[in-house]
């Protein structure tokens, strides 16, 4: 019979996340995994497999945790005010972070082995996700009268994705308030009619 977990799965992926997202896939190794969760070796393998598979589920955690718990909190808001909610979210969480990680999901897709299929495309997958979830918004707000419609709400869309993934990526090396701000504050002219 097999013993029971004597540990909380969410608090072992919260420790392995702040740690992959701190350093990075390469840069953390299975010591630091060991020792960051308090677990053994044979414990994280058992309940979580190879480091590869530790990370892909600390990415799963993160994006549940962060974007989608954000999405979610956008959805019933009015379309332009939950463009201003999402994006003052992620300037407040960028300027708020004392390492400058950036994002989680903005460094893995920087981070991932050309050749690992399989977790660009679960990046990829999440990506999109944010990207429908920015269309959707854009496109009720096309239809209401409170975004401009002089461009797709698909184009819209891909523009956003951009500008978040840049400001994420700028947050980690330039964290300047003023200039992740003027970003920011930059998105009201581009949605507005």
């Amino acid at each position: 019979m097999a013993r029971p977990r004597e540990f909380e799965e969410d608090t072992v992926l919260d420790a392995a996340l702040e740690r992959f997202w701190a350093q990075g896939f390469d840069a953390t190794s299975m010591r630091d995994l060991i020792e960051c969760t308090g677990l053994t070796g044979a414990s994280l393998y058992n309940a979580f497999g190879d480091k590869r598979s530790l990370y892909r589920k600390s990415l799963d955690h993160y994006v549940q945790r962060g974007m989608r718990d954000r999405m979610a909190r956008c959805r019933d808001l009015p379309p332009a005010q939950a463009i201003a909610v999402f994006f003052s979210d992620v300037l407040r969480r960028s300027l708020e972070d004392p390492q400058h990680k950036g994002c989680m999901l903005i460094n893995a897709a920087l981070d991932v082995p050309p050749d690992d299929a399989e977790l660009r495309q679960a990046v990829a997958e999440n990506l999109r996700a944010i990207e429908s979830f920015l269309y959707a918004i854009i496109a009720a707000g096309q239809a209401d009268g409170t975004i401009r419609a002089t461009l797709s709400a698909t184009d819209m869309a891909r523009h956003l994705l951009g500008v978040l993934a840049g400001l994420r990526v700028l947050a980690r090396v330039r964290p300047e308030k003023e200039l992740l701000e003027g970003i920011v504050a930059s998105l009201q002219d581009f949605l507005t009619p």
